[in-house]
């Protein structure tokens, strides 16, 4: 019983944590010019701001594809450089602003080679 309950402690210790560090995403992403991902409509040009959490290269069509998920806390969109195989200060844990047109695949949005910005 009380292991149970040690369980439930730390189930909920983690999901508070995370919650958090949603919320310090949105705070310090928040800028005049960007939109919240969550916020951003499609197929119109945005400005979107987030950290990296994720940096892959899959090939797309044949194609090098250099893939990102960029979130925000807000939300999270997938942002596609093709053609690509690295490019340099594009790493997980990196601020980046991005903008270009906003579109859907299998239901998640994505980005396709985007104007980006470094931010420190």
């Amino acid at each position: 019983m009380a292991e149970k309950s040690r369980l439930r402690q730390a189930l909920s210790r983690w999901a508070d944590s995370s919650e958090a560090h949603q919320r310090e995403l949105r705070q310090s992403h928040t800028t005049d010019e960007a939109l919240a991902i969550a916020d951003a409509p499609e197929r119109e040009q945005v400005v979107v701001n987030g950290v990296l959490r994720t940096v892959t290269l899959r090939p797309r069509g044949g194609v090098p594809a250099l893939e990102a998920e960029l979130d925000d806390g807000s939300g999270v969109i997938t942002v596609v450089w093709l053609g690509r195989r690295r490019i340099t200060g594009v790493d997980p844990g990196r601020s980046v602003t991005v903008s270009g047109c906003i579109g859907r695949q299998g239901g998640v949005p994505i980005m396709f080679n985007p104007r980006y910005e470094l931010r420190p």
